[in-house]
Parts: C-alpha cells; structure tokens; sequence
C-alpha cells in the first residue's frame, strides 16, 4: 500500500549572515516532525533552503567586494555543514538562485498575468530596505504613534542608518530603523481583491494558522483591509526578471514564497514532474517564525488562490527565543543586539542529542520562550543525566551481572502480566503511551510528547527501587521474578528509545543497538513498534559508555 505524503518545510533562510540559534530552532523543529512522521509510516519531503535575492543581499555583496552570486555561494556551506552536525534530514535543500526557481516564478507570473491578477503602475511609498519589506502610509503613522517596534534591535545600527536618512524618516514598524520613501514603476498584484477569501479560509479551516494566538492576529490584520502589493522592482537587477518585462526583477518575498511548489516540480511541463506536484501539493505544513506570518498566511495562500492552486493545510508559526538583558528583562536573541549564541556553542556543552532536546522539549513552540545556560544544564541534568541516561546504565548493568550479558529468557505471556510499566504504556483506564505521545507531536506540543514519554521513564526508575532487583537476584528461587523486573524495564527502554528517536536521534540509535535490535530504528510503524511486549530474551546486551556525561565533567 502506498505510503501518504507529508510535506513539511521551514522558511528559506535569508543569506544576509551565518545562520544563528534561532535559524537552528526552526530547522530541528521540523526535522522532529519530520522523522516522527516518517516513523509513523509517511512517505515524507522535508525542505529547507536559502533565499539568496533581493537589495539586501546585493548591498551585502559589494560590502564584501563579492557579486550576490559569489555572496551567495560563500554563505552555502555554513548553513549545510550546521545541518549535517544537527543531524538534519532534510530531503530537499533549495536555493532561488537556481533555475529551477526562474522556471517556477516565471511560470506564475504568466499565469497571474493571463488572468487578470497583475498588473503595472508606480508604487509610491515607504519601504524597509533591511526587512525588504513594504508599508502603507497608514501603517507607519499607527507604528510611531505608538512609537514601539515588534522587535528589538540594535540601536547602535539604526543611529547608523539615521545618518543616512532624513531627519524626519518615520521608523520601521517591525524593527525601528528609518523608512526610504521609494518611487519607482512597478507590478503590482491584486492583493485587495482576496480579503474576503482570505476571511473565508480562516473561518473555515481555522487550523491554517497555528497557534490560535497568531491566528487571532492575520484575521485582525486582513479585517483592517488590504491594500494590492508590489511585486516588481527596477532599481536594482539582483532577482528574477519578469518573462514579459525584463526591465523589471521579482520581489524578493514574491520571489521566495514559490520556492515550496518549485519543490515539488510546479511550472515543469512533463509527466514527472506533473505526477509529483498532485502527490505533493498542498503541503501539510509550513513552520515559519512568527514574525513573517502575514508573508505566508496572507500573500502566499492570496498568490495560490489567484494561480488556481491549493493553498497548504496549516502554518505554524514559532515565537522567538528570548533572553535576559542586563535589567532582567526578555528581550529577543539577535545578533544584531549581541545576545545571540551559537549553535555550536550549545552542542559543545550538551551534545547534539542534548541541544535537540532542550530546545525541542523545554521551549514551547507556539510562544516567545526565554532560554539561559542554567535552564539549559537543569534540563540535561534532570531529565537526560538522571533519568533516561541513568535507567539505562542501570538496567544493561543489571542485565550483564545478573544474566550473563543478555536480556533475561522470557517466561511465555510474560507481556501479559500486571505491573506500573505495562499500565503507562498501555493506558490501564486511559489512552495509551503512543496515542497521547501521537497527538502531542501532530500539534507540535513536543513538551508535552516528552513529558508523556519521560512518565515512563521515571516509573522506571521507581520500579527498580521498588522491585529491588539487586536483593531478588540473591534468592535462586525467585530467578523468574528477577527475569520479570528486568525484562519489563528493558522494554520500557526499548518503547522509550523509539519514542524519543524524532528528538534524540544518535541516542535512541545506540540505545536499541545496545540492545541488539538496532533494526528496529529504521521503524516505519512507530505504533506496532512501541506495543508492549517486543523485547527478544537472551539477545546480547552491552553496557557501554555513560550516555549522557555529566556536565562537570565535560567542562572539565
């Protein structure tokens, strides 16, 4: 039987700098999902990639003394190479400098200008070169009115930018730095005629902006009114010219929105590419930051509704990582305010696994969430060094001293016996472990997945004080009841380690293999896989080293 789709995708990563912490949050928050969904039997495409057009990234490039192409090329690797130590499994990585992106842009630019959707003019207004974004009129008066900006910057940067502009320029609203007035012949799209359709989709398919928080906030914002977009600039070059006016390049946003169908073969004329394009479309998810929302809950499903395309199933929107200023305040982590910290900083101290799940299981995904390198510690100490990393040294130690390196032989019906282990995975009187670990991950409640999973693994390690393994194994005639204690604890270590898989993938893997059942990480049955009761007595075991070193000792 043919395996569904699912289709997930993280924002292509603007190449104005390396990628930082934050970029890292987004890309392991889908690639959880991603192998999760793998697991559970889903034939999946992950995507990720760089959008590498638009002013700011020509005005990059001459800093550098580089063309944008050589820009562009020079900041691949630090994202791909940051992928491959995460442990990423991205399927697809996409650049929109690549011509498969020029075949799908054009194509729907002829499309949107075949029906009526575009059409020329001259934009007159206030534009954001470092956001690369647009503003109305009215925007800017309502945001330094308000004098307050969405997000913290550097002030350093915009004193330096001030300098450059009129003493009278009004500040961005989304990062406070002055506005250019632009004027300049333009495309433009029909964005006003899609506020009721808009509204329609939002009534109707509530679950297409997550968290509701967020969705709150597209409905307000698209219920003020919509005014038609520019799409096309002609003072610079750097962008994919317009098929019918080459005077003209792409807006950046306009441009990297179509990279998730580029994807997926949209614009290629052939069988194949026609055939992988109804099989994948509409993507089931994209994961995006809260601050780029109204781009991909607004324009994007406006672009497909006018293209005659469906729009994607949910976007889920992540809230930013906060930090503490000298006052005690959160403010947002950003390089350009200095607070940021580098992903591999983080790696150094916790591990890969480590990083993974305190950044997947500690920080909600739909809010702004404060992270520190205390909280950081008490989240590996607790729940990886004393709990799952300590079930397992135990319970394979107790296996090689007390039945000669192996998992115990099995009396028959074993599994079927009563004790607290098989109750949590079972659900005795309430759903069971997968089907409430299943839920929490399908809305990316990854805490509360973890949390379900991390139940078990404490009861675990209460079993075994309650149980007293170290005192049955004194007694020959209770070499049955040993075998059943540390039989059952073993499959609660096996479920464990398949249900922390998407989080820690390094450390499930060795965890099953020390089990001799290093096939079973491969699972693409996750619920069969996590069933009570598929321990293999008298398999080898092997104790090796702590999984989780103690961070005093790794700081030396």
């Amino acid at each position: 039987m043919e395996r569904p789709s699912y289709y997930i995708t993280t924002p292509i990563y603007y190449v104005n700098a390396a990628p930082h912490l934050g970029t890292a949050y987004c890309t392991v928050m889908a690639d959880v999902q991603a192998r999760f969904r793998r697991s559970a039997g889903f034939d999946v495409l992950f995507l990720t990639g760089l959008d590498e057009h638009g002013e700011k990234v020509a005005q990059a490039a001459a800093e550098h003394g580089m063309t944008p192409q050589q820009w562009c090329d020079s900041l691949v690797g630090d994202f791909t190479d940051l992928w491959k130590r995460l442990d990423i499994t991205n399927d697809d990585f996409i650049r929109t400098t690549e011509d498969r992106q020029t075949v799908s842009v054009q194509h729907l630019w002829d499309e949107l200008l075949a029906n009526g959707s575009i059409y020329k003019g001259t934009y007159d207004g206030w534009y954001c070169q470092p956001e690369e974004t647009y503003f109305t009129d009215t925007q800017v008066r309502q945001a330094n009115e308000q004098k307050s900006t969405s997000v913290d910057v550097n002030h350093r940067e915009i004193a330096k930018a001030a300098k450059r502009a009129p003493e009278d320029a009004p500040l961005c609203p989304d990062c406070g730095r002055p506005l250019k007035r632009v004027q300049e012949e333009s495309w433009f799209f029909k964005l006003s005629d899609y506020q009721e359709p808009l509204l329609e989709l939002y009534r109707e398919h509530p679950h297409f902006v997550e968290p509701e928080i967020r969705r709150n906030e597209v409905v307000s914002f698209v219920e003020g009114g919509l005014k038609d977009l520019s799409i096309s600039r002609t003072s610079f070059d750097w962008g994919i010219p317009l098929p019918f006016d080459e005077k003209h390049v792409t807006y950046v946003w306009f441009d990297a929105l179509i990279n998730y169908i580029t994807a997926v073969g949209y614009g290629v004329e052939t069988p194949e590419a026609k055939a992988e394009f109804a099989r994948r479309w509409p993507a089931q998810v994209h994961i995006v930051g809260k601050d780029i929302i109204r781009f991909h809950c607004v324009i994007w499903p406006a672009m497909l509704m006018a293209a005659g395309l469906e729009v994607p199933e949910e976007v889920f929107a992540h809230g930013f990582l906060m930090v503490k200023d000298d006052g005690g305040a959160d403010v947002k982590m950003s390089k350009s305010l200095g607070n940021a910290i580098s992903p591999d900083t983080v790696c150094e101290l916790l591990g890969v696994d480590g990083f993974r799940y305190y950044f997947m299981t500690d920080v909600r995904p739909g809010t702004d969430s404060s992270v520190s390198w205390g909280r950081m510690e008490q989240v590996y100490d607790a729940d990886l060094a004393n709990s799952w990393g300590n079930l397992c040294s135990r319970a394979l130690n107790m296996s090689a001293k007390y039945f000669d390196g192996k998992t115990p032989e099995l009396p028959r019906g074993w599994a079927e016996e009563a004790n607290p282990l098989r109750a949590i995975v079972e659900g005795d009187g309430r759903e069971g472990l997968y089907e409430r670990y299943a839920a929490a991950m399908g809305s990316f409640a990854y805490d509360e997945a973890a949390a379900a999973v991390m139940e078990l693994v404490h009861e675990a390690n209460h079993y075994i004080e309650a149980s007293e393994p170290w005192t049955l194994a004194k007694d020959p005639a209770r070499a049955g009841e040993l075998a059943q204690v540390i039989g059952s604890v073993l499959e609660s270590i096996r479920v464990t380690a398949h249900l922390l898989m998407p989080f820690m993938p390094r450390t499930s893997t060795e965890v099953l293999s020390r089990l001799s059942l290093a096939e079973e990480a491969e699972t693409t049955d996750l619920a069969a896989a996590c069933a009570w009761g598929g321990l293999t007595g008298g398999a080898p075991v092997a104790k090796g080293a702590p999984l989780f070193p103690r961070l005093a000792q790794k700081k030396g």
